[in-house]
């Protein structure tokens, strides 16, 4: 098998990857592509994880948006909760969604943001 013929089924096996994960992307994306729960999700990297009271008081949400907002993000599995007594506890779940976090908060809110 020439090298020519290895590369070309490499970059077509990459290619299918790609397409077999671009619904999860872009599921992902629509998740968080709304500016509140962008907030929601900076708040908790910063916080590690808050109540959804807590949450609403720093950006400025009341409780039935908010548990909207954190129930789209929770049904896609990006958040994970914990209970106390009657309070609920809400966490990022996915580790690369932290690190998306971190990315863009890096380029947009850092101190080189442009």
């Amino acid at each position: 098998m020439s090298t020519e013929t290895t590369s070309q089924q490499e970059l077509e096996r990459a290619a299918h990857e790609m397409a077999a994960r671009a619904g999860d992307v872009a599921k992902l994306l629509k998740a968080i592509g709304n500016e509140r729960r962008l907030l929601v999700l900076c708040q908790l990297v910063s916080m590690g994880e808050a109540s959804a009271g807590a949450l609403g008081t720093q950006i400025g949400l009341g409780q039935s948006a908010m548990s909207q907002h954190l129930a789209v993000m929770r049904e896609e599995g990006l958040l994970a909760t914990r209970r106390e007594g009657t309070t609920i506890f809400y966490a990022i779940a996915e580790p690369k969604l932290t690190e998306l976090m971190d990315t863009l908060h890096r380029l947009y809110c850092g101190p080189n943001a442009a």
